[in-house]
């Protein structure tokens, strides 16, 4: 196995560019797979073949075209290859003569998908880097990293929207054809002798299209790096750009044609199907390999690619079974500074990057801001105003204040389930990628939005109590209950967001709970008169120790009726200290589930 050295320029083949080292590439692997196919269950107990059986081998710095009529299973081989596909699947795919191990197979292995997952309110140069950040080693970084980052803008056609937002729905920001090409120079920062393109040119226009593929080439050709791409229809300009076409055709997916793409066409001749004259090849090969049109011709060269080139191609797949290069190991030792294991830094890094970019997406988001600080600020206004001079009023109706105050805290921290939700999007497609661990990204945002919240939650509490003429001596004890209310309902809402799967559910898994704890406060159900059937939720109710608490800390100064309302409620002042060690409990328990819920739950299926 050949060791990388130093290349030109990222940004031409091999003929133009600025002459920099991009000495940036692991050393080179080859990608072999046998017999891999792939089969659904249907629901008459029979099984659908997606994927027929198939072989072939893929050296380095290969730029490999998978094409196919839709339900060929060209994108199925592809998740096959770059081991996303979770579902079962028979076959065996080596790298460099060596089994893939799931954990240490993405370190050298980046795969792009369809879909362009980045947050708006990123600038086109920190997604670039943040990828190179996280997956060259921190040495290598400090020295290589803002070069690297210039090499990727420039070879992609980026350099000028480097400073520009990704751009999303809400957010203007670059073109789509752009944010393609962004996600492809993400994937190239990973610095991978291995990258696996899901249909990267898909609703670009044709010049978008060319330069993905043109850049993609540059990578494969300069970097030695492996690519493959499953692509639509090609132009020719395009077509002629790739190494190797894989051909497939469909119901079932079969094998057609794996060969040099430059030799496609006199190999179609040779099996009795010429390319007429002005018609672009890559169109007429997807019309012989399409079952039911008027060309289809699919069978026969099936039956062509298995008289004249698997036996060849079988051949090549077991002499590389046979052979062995560099482990993954190997590879990543042979990087100054590199680690081993799953991710390319370490906890604190990566909890670096994550924080960085938190902070920077938040503050220019004012979505980020006013929700959980405006508006809590506002509605705490809105709540004093409603019971303005509730401190001179009966002891009764200042019960009714604190069970608004306590009901509306506990609201106004749903209306940030939407934001986690989101976030939650784009840490899974990059945690699967091994950029980062979940936990690095849950502390991260933490440390963000759990500040703002609670802010936003002191505001409002400080509002509410200042506007309603309540006196200050109830203060502390009626802002250090609603405090610790307030971490419970954070810590539950980011639970229900991470379990989720999407927005209007993690409201609907909310409201009952949240109600429920509402309801048994202890104050409109009370403990004495609750069923037996109800009586297990108030050692565990957040609400009911936070009210218990500041009712009995008001009844102490309202004479007969205080004594009246507690012995009504059943209120005690001695499981003060049971209550917050219960509260802060839940606290840690809801958190430690929030972890285990975003690992668990969402994952990006194949």
């Amino acid at each position: 196995m050949v060791a990388a050295g130093p290349r030109t320029s990222l940004a031409s083949d091999n003929d133009t560019g600025t002459n920099e080292p991009a000495d940036c590439a692991f050393p080179f692997v080859s990608l072999t797979f046998k017999e891999l196919g792939f089969s659904v269950p249907m629901p008459n107990m029979q099984t659908k073949t997606i994927l027929e059986p198939c072989s072939g081998h893929f050296e380095p710095g290969e730029l490999v075209a998978l094409m196919g009529p839709s339900g060929c299973g060209k994108s199925t081989l592809l998740d096959m290859l770059a081991m996303k596909k979770t579902a079962k699947h028979s076959g065996k795919v080596l790298v460099n003569g060596h089994v893939r191990d799931s954990r240490k197979f993405p370190r050298i292995a980046v795969y792009v998908g369809q879909e362009d997952v980045m947050p708006a309110h990123w600038t086109v140069r920190e997604a670039i880097k943040f990828n190179s950040s996280l997956k060259m080693p921190m040495e290598k970084w400090l020295a290589k990293g803002e070069k690297v980052c210039d090499l990727l803008l420039e070879a992609f056609g980026l350099t000028g929207v480097a400073d520009t937002y990704i751009g999303g729905a809400s957010v203007r920001g670059i073109s789509g054809g752009q944010r393609r090409r962004v996600t492809l120079a993400r994937g190239v920062a990973a610095q991978a002798p291995l990258l696996f393109c899901d249909e990267p040119t898909s609703g670009l226009s044709a010049t978008d299209a060319e330069l993905c593929i043109k850049a993609l080439r540059a990578i494969a050709k300069n970097l030695k790096v492996l690519i493959l791409v499953v692509i639509h229809q090609p132009r020719i300009e395009v077509a002629q750009m790739f190494d190797k076409l894989v051909l497939l055709t469909s119901i079932p997916g079969r094998m057609s044609y794996f060969g040099p793409m430059s030799q496609a066409v006199a190999y179609m001749e040779a099996c009795g199907r010429p390319v007429p004259q002005h018609v672009n090849p890559t169109d007429y090969f997807l019309d012989l390999v399409t079952p039911g049109v008027r060309v289809d011709a699919s069978d026969h060269l099936v039956a062509c690619f298995k008289e004249k080139l698997q036996p060849a191609l079988c051949e090549r797949v077991e002499r590389a079974f046979g052979q062995t290069g560099a482990t993954v190991d190997d590879m990543l030792l042979a990087r100054p500074g590199a680690r081993l294991g799953r991710f390319a830094v370490p906890f604190h890094k990566q909890f670096t990057e994550l924080l960085r970019r938190k902070l920077a997406i938040t503050m220019r988001n004012p979505l980020a801001i006013a929700l959980p600080l405006l508006l809590p600020v506002a509605l705490g206004a809105v709540v004093g105003a409603m019971f303005t001079g509730i401190g001179s009023k009966e002891f009764q109706d200042q019960i009714s204040f604190i069970f608004i105050l306590v009901t509306v805290l506990g609201l106004g921290g749903m209306q940030l389930m939407p934001i986690l939700i989101d976030e939650r999007q784009f840490m899974k497609h990059e945690a699967s990628e091994s950029l980062y661990t979940e936990g690095a990204a849950v502390l991260a945002s933490f440390c963000v939005d759990v500040p703002l919240a609670f802010m936003g939650a002191a505001y409002q509490v400080l509002a509410t109590f200042a506007i309603s003429g309540m006196d200050s001596e109830y203060l502390p004890c009626i802002f250090s209950w609603s405090m610790l209310l307030f971490f419970v309902y954070d810590s539950l809402f980011g639970l229900m967001a991470a379990i989720a799967a999407n927005a209007s559910q993690a409201q609907a898994l909310s409201s009952p709970v949240l109600a429920f704890f509402m309801l048994c406060n202890g104050f409109i159900i009370t403990k004495p008169a609750a069923p037996l059937f109800v009586q297990w939720v108030f050692p565990i109710n957040p609400n009911f120790y936070a009210m218990q608490a500041i009712v009995v800390r008001l009844a102490k100064d309202a004479g007969l009726a205080g004594q009246f309302v507690i012995s009504y409620t059943g209120y005690t002042d001695s499981e003060n200290t049971q209550g917050i060690i219960v509260m802060l409990a839940m606290i840690v328990v809801l958190r430690m589930l929030q972890l285990v819920a975003l690992r668990s739950f969402h994952k990006v299926q194949k």
